[in-house]
């Protein structure tokens, strides 16, 4: 880091300024990556994304499902009809 020359003190203390706004925005965006981190790691949120993550693969096997158990099932019921 290079050495700033200031040639008043007002340029000193809007400097400062600057720093002591830049140090607030750090520590909010800290105080709201925290708050994200314990959103996502309540139970109740864990819960709810599982449920959602089995669900959504369910429901996309379950055309492949139907898909293979219904030419099994017309068999069978062909085969019962012609006995």
């Amino acid at each position: 880091m290079e050495n700033k020359k200031y040639s008043s003190y007002e340029e000193i203390e809007l400097e400062l300024k600057i720093l002591k706004l830049e140090k607030e925005i750090s520590y909010q965006k800290m105080v709201w990556n925290v708050q994200k981190v314990k959103e996502g790691l309540a139970p109740k949120r864990i819960i709810n994304e599982g449920v959602a993550y089995y669900k959504s693969i369910i429901s996309n096997s379950y055309g492949m499902i139907l898909g293979a158990t219904i030419p099994i099932i017309i068999k069978w019921l062909k085969r019962k009809r012609g006995n």
